[in-house]
């Protein structure tokens, strides 16, 4: 017997771990596969991409005999999550297959030598070490991801750079037409790196840490990047190229309007009921103490919202993407932001000023 009698949660639970990062439709059959491997110490599941490896542990004291195999991932965990509540789960091997026993449930499941699982190699060597609470890196990187590019032929641009610097940890994204930024104090102070992260990477960080005070490792290399965290450990490539002068992106403006971040997030989320499908464009109409938000269709049809504020500079008019402006006040818990504005050819600046400093660069649109 490869595994005995584990309830099926606790099978379950480490199997999701490492299963986001698993394509139904892979180049290779055994990369849509999960590596079990078993040992006296415990069970340790792996998944990778080939860009991106996951690989967990499941602890736990075992007498019987050790081995390893690689089994569908998505089938594994679609059996393990229909199996009623509290089933205890066995796995036996039978040549190439694993039969799965759970109450009066039997599936038998195609496996692949283990042996050819395609395990990344460590490249970090060398490395910068740095610490950081797992709740602190989720709460950045949730600031600046949506700002990511997606399929950027510039493949410098689908990722976050992550630079280190001092006692300080700076985080960026852009996709050309807009720039989130946000930066925090580290406990201890380190030398300078960056690196720049790839998008899946930091998708299955953000699902994976948790908002608390427990330490996430995390070991920079010229090729790689490493997270260990709570029984999980992230290896990851890292993206070959030159990211953008993110500092000559971001402008300094003399014109700022201060609004509740739910007032004008309410107001453009009913403007862009009605604005271009395609362009998704609304016109800011700002005037001393009144900032008018104006939107329509190819159908002619306008929507119009008005807040009133303190606004004292010279009056503008100027389109956005509405899309951009919603993510980056979807993803900002802040209370009140800070509207910058240039001339009307010019990029928006919010700004959040507060523990993490936060910036984002909206580039403008003709409308």
């Amino acid at each position: 017997m490869f595994i005995e009698k584990i309830d099926k949660d606790e099978l379950l639970k480490p199997l999701q771990t490492v299963v986001g990062i698993v394509e139904r439709k892979q180049p290779l059959p055994i990369l849509s596969n999960v590596l079990i491997e078993k040992s006296k110490s415990g069970i340790k599941f792996v998944a990778t991409d080939l860009e991106i490896q996951i690989a967990t542990q499941l602890q736990l004291e075992i007498d019987s005999e050790i081995g390893s195999v690689t089994v569908s991932a998505k089938k594994f965990q679609e059996i393990l999550r229909v199996l009623p509540e509290k089933s205890s789960v066995s796995l036996e091997l039978q040549e190439n297959k694993i039969l799965i026993k759970a109450n009066k449930s039997r599936f038998s499941l195609q496996t692949l030598p283990a042996k050819d699982f395609p395990v990344i190699s460590d490249q970090i060597g060398t490395t910068t070490k740095i610490n950081i609470k797992q709740g602190l890196l989720k709460k950045l990187l949730g600031l600046v991801q949506y700002a990511m590019a997606q399929q950027d032929i510039r493949y410098y641009l689908n990722g976050v750079l992550m630079l280190i610097d001092g006692d300080q940890i700076r985080l960026i994204a852009t996709d050309g037409h807009r720039l989130a930024f946000v930066s925090s104090k580290l406990d201890s102070s380190y030398d300078k790196y960056e690196v720049i992260l790839s998008r899946k990477t930091v998708n299955e960080l953000s699902k994976l840490l948790v908002d608390t005070d427990d330490l996430i490792n995390i070991e920079l290399a010229e090729k790689q990047v490493r997270f260990t965290f709570a029984n999980i450990v992230l290896t990851s490539k890292i993206i070959d190229g030159k990211f953008p002068d993110y500092e000559r992106v971001i402008p300094s403006y003399t014109n700022h309007l201060v609004l509740d971040r739910v007032t004008i997030l309410q107001a453009l989320q009913r403007a862009a009921i009605l604005s271009n499908e395609k362009f998704r464009g609304v016109r800011f109409v700002l005037t001393e103490k009144t900032l008018r938000i104006i939107s329509s269709n190819s159908e002619q049809e306008e929507a119009q919202e008005e807040i009133e504020n303190d606004y004292h500079g010279p009056a503008l008019d100027i389109g956005f993407n509405v899309n951009y402006l919603l993510d980056g006040l979807n993803n900002t818990p802040a209370q009140n932001v800070t509207f910058s504005f240039g001339d009307p050819n010019s990029s928006i600046l919010i700004t959040v000023i507060g523990e993490n400093e936060y910036k984002y660069v909206v580039m403008p649109m003709r409308i």
